[in-house]
């Protein structure tokens, strides 16, 4: 991850490239002849495809992956009953609407991609925002995407191993396969992501309308034995609540996915916070309402021992169709591993763009206009971070982190308040929304540290301040001798993508 001066190689390249590309859509003259320009040229730059719509539903199929149909039970599990358990999926959904009223505030002041990459960098300059992106780009956000591929590989290969376990080859080359998939599917173009992305949240909203329709239906019926005396056993430790919040706020993770592709939305002024205003909400409601059909089905021990509840409960309720359950959250899966990868490229792609990794990576696809060099770095990461086994233990111990970040961009936010205030602020939030985030990221940060202190919290701390060790040679000293390393390397992927530099549009 270093910055390294754009090689005058790539520069010819790049003019050649795009003259080519010109006289391809007919707007560069031949033989000294005026060309009619019935196809105008767009700049080379990440053009603004996603409407209110498909960012509604990039929230939504981004946060709803496969964790409330399989493993709902870790909040249930901290809380010890279900009147605290369905009260912290509530609060988690305002908690979260909170945070996104922030990143909507920050999102219209200031309109960049990137995401929180882009706000620490206003508030608190380089550094802060390098190590957001060394701790993101090559950890989070990859092996994020690996996880969710996974996922999807298990319960795409289940009904193939009736009464067994899947092989782990088998799951390890289909999760490599969804990544490559997908991974091409946002390469090629970003009105075919978002379609894909619309059409996989529209699938994973169906079967959440099928369960809520089940269980609302079970209850009226008069199954409501699990709700009497609902908050009796309840947990009150302070380390154990937090973790429920803990456990139930990475549900909700994905709120902030809208703002990691700001450049591409359309007016965001608007279409920012109203598809933060429909989306969260959306989500809240609907892990409330399932967690409600839930408990009118299966007692609270049936749902903590069940290794997937939604399959359970389909068994119980959905009989003759009960195999709908399992499909459609391979369809969830699938959807929320095409919003990770969507969202990642673009914070690789900001990251790049500002000098803070190799600039193949800041390029974009001539023909395509996509990130398409960060997308591949990112699909690629998560193929390796794929093969593991015990990758999930390395999310959650790094998870802690992202809670850092949440609580610093807040906090860029009220400092942004005092120290940028000629920036225009076409949604401003009372400033005490910024204050209790910046109060609940510090609560949450510490919380299971503090329950139960590991060694390996330190070392996740470690690998976060060991990118200064090449920040400080390759970003802030800029050395060139690798120069002549990197720039035949920069031009042959170049010609090989058919990659450029973003343009400048005035």
């Amino acid at each position: 991850m270093f910055s390294v001066k754009k090689p005058d190689t790539g520069e010819l390249k790049t003019s050649s490239m795009r003259k080519r590309r010109d006289s391809q859509n007919g707007c560069v003259p031949n033989d000294g002849q005026k060309a009619s320009m019935k196809h105008p040229v767009k700049a080379t730059v990440l053009q603004k495809e996603v409407s209110l719509l498909s960012g509604v539903c990039l929230i939504v199929g981004t946060m709803i992956g496969s964790g409330i149909f399989i493993s709902p039970k870790a909040v249930l599990l901290n809380t010890g009953a279900v009147g605290p358990c369905l009260l912290v999926w509530a609060a988690c959904g305002l908690l979260a609407t909170l945070g996104a009223l922030c990143y909507a505030e920050l999102g219209t002041m200031i309109t960049k991609s990137g995401g929180e990459y882009s706000y620490l960098m206003e508030g608190f300059g380089p550094i802060v925002a390098y190590l957001y992106s060394w701790t993101t780009a090559i950890v989070l956000k990859p092996s994020s995407f690996a996880i969710i591929s996974l996922s999807f590989a298990k319960y795409a290969a289940t009904p193939f191993y009736p009464g067994c376990t899947p092989p782990l080859v088998v799951t390890k080359c289909l999760a490599a396969a969804c990544i490559l998939l997908i991974t091409l599917v946002n390469c090629a173009s970003v009105r075919l992501a978002s379609f894909v992305q619309n059409v996989f949240t529209a699938a994973k909203l169906m079967i959440i309308l099928v369960i809520v329709v089940s269980g609302l239906f079970m209850l009226a019926q008069g199954h409501t034995k699990n709700f009497s005396n609902s908050f009796e056993g309840g947990s009150t430790s302070f380390g154990t609540i937090g973790l429920a919040f803990y456990n139930g706020l990475w549900a909700y993770d994905g709120w902030n996915q809208l703002n990691a592709i700001t450049e591409e939305l359309k007016n965001p002024y608007r279409n920012l916070p109203l598809a933060v205003l429909i989306g969260i909400p959306l989500v809240s409601a609907c892990y409330v309402l399932v967690n409600v059909s839930y408990f009118t089905v299966m007692t609270t021990t049936e749902i903590l021992q069940s290794p997937a509840v939604a399959v359970t409960f389909g068994h119980r309720v959905l009989h003759p169709v009960s195999w709908i359950v399992p499909l459609f959250v391979v369809f969830s899966t699938f959807g929320s591993a095409n919003g990770s990868c969507f969202t990642a490229g673009r914070l690789t792609y900001v990251a790049g763009r500002e000098g803070h990794m190799v600039k193949i990576l800041s390029y974009i696809s001539l023909r395509r206009y996509t990130p398409s060099p960060a997308l591949i770095f990112n699909g690629l990461l998560a193929m390796i971070y794929s093969i593991p086994a015990d990758i999930e233990v390395l999310i959650n111990y790094f998870s802690f982190a992202q809670w850092v970040f949440y609580g610093l961009t807040a906090l860029a936010l009220i400092v942004m308040r005092f120290t940028r205030k000629d920036l225009p602020r076409p949604v401003r939030i009372p400033i005490v929304f910024a204050v209790l985030m910046v109060l609940i990221s510090c609560y949450l940060v510490l919380a299971p540290i503090i329950d139960k202190p590991e060694v390996e919290y330190l070392y996740c701390t470690m690998f976060i301040f060991s990118g200064l060790v090449l920040y400080y040679p390759f970003v802030y000293r800029k050395v060139r001798w690798l120069n002549k390393y990197i720039e035949p390397i920069t031009m042959h992927l170049q010609l090989l993508m058919e990659v450029v530099p973003a343009e400048i549009v005035q």
